[in-house]
């Protein structure tokens, strides 16, 4: 799997990426759509807490997922639209690992 270049760290793994991310003009929009995924997840751990019927507790998981995948999807619409468009237009080496890592991260995401 190709490194992505960035000086960040990375909890998924290394990489730089030259300038800013490419989701930056969305970042409000991200923040805002984890934190709600975060009380989703902390209501699900209530209802397990409470003892609340199995049922309730999936929707609600599934309600949670489909949040995340959301989140993933502006994600990666964000990257493609710039981070891999930069790097095709560059051309290179660089092209050719932005394209490959987006088609990993694709995959990924359809697996899950």
């Amino acid at each position: 799997m190709p490194t992505r270049p960035n000086t960040t760290t990375d909890p998924v793994g290394p990489g730089p990426e030259p300038g800013p991310p490419g989701y930056t003009d969305q970042k409000d929009q991200v923040l805002r759509r984890l934190k709600r995924i975060e009380g989703q997840v902390r209501g699900l751990q209530r209802m397990v807490e409470e003892d609340r019927y199995c049922i309730d507790i999936l929707g609600q998981v599934s309600a949670a997922t489909s949040a995340l995948q959301s989140v993933a999807l502006l994600l990666l619409d964000e990257h493609l639209a710039h981070c891999v468009t930069d790097a095709v237009r560059s051309g290179g080496d660089e092209a050719d690992a932005k394209l490959s890592e987006a088609s990993a991260a694709i995959a990924r995401l359809v697996r899950a």
